[in-house]
């Protein structure tokens, strides 16, 4: 199993509530402030997300804010992709994630035969949605 791991620049516990309320789950959340390297840490850091974990049956969701000293740069190098169990799902994913963001590719049946749709969501971090009818009937 492969996880997605996201790395925010202080609003990981927004970005991963949002990701929550789109996708369902469990949340959990553990702040700098909340582990056991909290005493070696500027009091500014306390409140930072150190690890936050989102898992829904098969998908598994991490994210941080603890970014590197080279700093945060976002690209267009990595998308997250989600394979929906039915169409209703897959539609009602896309349209919660792409809430303030931009849509790249609009939901569309593909010449693979999968309804495929790919956006950009509010907090910059690609996504690729997919539901092949196909693939579920085997």
């Amino acid at each position: 199993m492969i996880y997605s791991y996201l790395t925010f620049n202080g609003n990981c516990r927004v970005a991963m509530t949002f990701y929550q309320q789109c996708l369902g789950g469990e949340l959990v959340i553990q702040t700098v402030g909340e582990s056991p390297m909290s005493e070696k840490m500027p009091a500014r850091m306390k409140g930072l997300v150190l690890q936050a974990t989102l898992t829904n049956g098969g998908l598994a969701l991490m994210g941080s804010d603890m970014v590197p000293e080279t700093g945060l740069i976002r690209g267009n190098a990595v998308a997250l992709m989600l394979n929906a169990d039915n169409e209703q799902q897959l539609t009602k994913w896309f349209k919660k994630l792409s809430a303030g963001g931009q849509v790249i590719h609009f939901l569309q049946q593909n010449y693979w035969g999968a309804l495929f749709g790919g956006l950009t969501d509010r907090f910059g971090n690609n996504w690729l949605l997919n539901y092949n009818k196909n693939e579920q009937d085997y």
